[in-house]
């Protein structure tokens, strides 16, 4: 098998919580490969860390896929201040003999970094079009986990765990390596706290997680990490606003000064995307469906409402409430130009991380989040079908089945685009409908 079928073989998707299927980005040849190990989320310390105990591995599987795809560079981002890990990446490179291929650029501490978007644009100058992928500016992004598990792939070995930081207003911050299927609450008791009826947990970083509605899940390929705090934080409430809600508060109070606007992250490289103009559209009842269709140009990274806006207003929520109506419709926003050029006064709006953190609330909480081993050993796992980008995986097991560690349960559905699933343990296949496969353990 050659490189891609064997990430396809092990079910290797985008670790960094998008989830996109791997194999999918390696159909296409590329001039750059770029390794996003910004980890730009407040509190998360996942990437960093595997940075750190293993470059070897994470700079071969990032070496195999750019080689793969004929790429002329390829480049490890990584935020400026993790010095000691950009020494040991640096250092590594050189002894695996790939200097002349494989380099580290530093990036700056500021939030997005990670945008898949914003990196291309710090590591090599591109713009990705509107609406657009990497690809289309001859890039191609995997996270440092991701190029891990590639690495794992190219030895035969599936997706079968997950890294995970958890974090927060917690006695106990750290960053621990589960099976796929482990229950959610079995992780966040590692925290320190038993009871959980006074707390509020978010679903990935502060900034673009949701407030989870239920603990009562299963860890999957695509989390990254836990943020646990009081019920009555501030960024609990400001969380737990819905759309309707946030439509009232924004029409009430929005005085059009577009700050949301002037800081938006992709508006600063160059796209069309105007929050304070959506803000407009919606508490004035604007019907221009072709000034709406730039809402679907929104990332999502939150910026506007947890930092920007001087209101404390919900500009992301009148993005995602046009997108929902155009989607309705099927309308899609179409680009009218191809070339596109970052603002001139970018440099002066980048968010310092610190600041941010400040800002949200969590300067107490901004704390290390060691790799510690742990021991959770669940009598049942249950496996999503669907964890990725694409159609569920259709199972290949059933109930009463006897499956190995790293046995395929689950592929990927004729002509359609998803990923494998494997058992994370070995065991017996109890359940094998409902959007799961569950596995009890021997």
């Amino acid at each position: 098998m050659n490189l891609l079928e064997m990430v396809r073989e092990a079910g290797v998707i985008g670790a960094g919580g998008a989830g996109f299927p791997t194999h999918a980005k390696l159909t296409s040849k590329s001039e750059y490969i770029l390794l996003n190990g910004a980890e730009c989320e407040p509190l998360l310390r996942v990437d960093q860390q595997l940075m750190e105990l293993f470059p070897d591995e994470i700079i071969k599987g990032f070496e195999a896929v750019a080689k793969f795809v004929e790429a002329r560079k390829a480049i490890i981002g990584i935020k400026g201040k993790h010095k000691k890990v950009i020494s040991i990446l640096r250092e590594r490179i050189e002894v695996l003999k790939v200097g002349d291929f494989v380099e580290v650029k530093e990036l700056p501490d500021i939030y997005p970094a990670g945008d898949e978007q914003v990196l291309v644009y710090e590591l090599t100058g591109r713009v990705v079009p509107e609406a657009g992928i990497p690809i289309q500016v001859g890039c191609i992004v995997v996270n440092s986990e991701t190029a891990l598990n590639i690495y794992h792939a190219s030895r035969g070995e599936a997706v079968t765990e997950k890294y995970i930081t958890v974090a927060g207003d917690i006695p106990n911050s750290l960053t621990v390596k589960v099976a796929i299927g482990t229950p959610i609450i079995d992780v966040l008791k590692l925290s320190g706290i038993e009871n959980f009826d006074n707390y509020a947990v978010i679903d990935g970083g502060p900034m673009m997680g949701p407030v989870m509605s239920s603990i009562d899940g299963y860890i999957t390929k695509k989390n990254k990490g836990f943020v646990i705090l009081k019920k009555d934080h501030f960024l609990i409430r400001r969380k737990s606003m819905n759309i309707e809600q946030a439509k009232r508060v924004n029409r009430a109070s929005c005085e059009q000064c577009r700050m949301c606007t002037d800081m938006c992250p992709r508006y600063l490289i160059g796209h069309d995307i105007q929050p304070h103009k959506m803000m407009r559209a919606l508490n004035y009842k604007l019907e221009d469906i072709e000034g709406q269709k730039s809402a679907q140009l929104c990332c999502q990274c939150n910026l506007c409402e947890l930092f920007s806006c001087p209101a404390g207003l919900y500009p992301k929520a009148a993005n995602l409430y046009f997108k929902g109506k155009l989607a309705e419709k099927n309308i899609r926003y179409k680009p009218v130009k191809s070339e596109f050029t970052a603002s001139k006064n970018r440099e002066y709006r980048l968010v310092p991380s610190k600041r941010l953190i400040v800002r949200l609330g969590l300067r107490d909480f901004d704390k290390s989040a060691p790799m510690t081993e742990v021991a959770i050993k669940p009598e049942l796992i249950h496996i999503a079908t669907r964890q990725h980008v694409g159609a569920p995986a259709a199972a290949v097991v059933s109930v009463g089945d006897h499956v190995e560690l790293g046995q395929l349960i689950g592929k990927i559905p004729e002509d359609s685009l998803g990923a494998a699933i494997h058992a994370s343990i070995s065991g017996t296949v109890v359940e094998s409908e409902n959007d799961f496969i569950a596995i009890r353990r021997d």
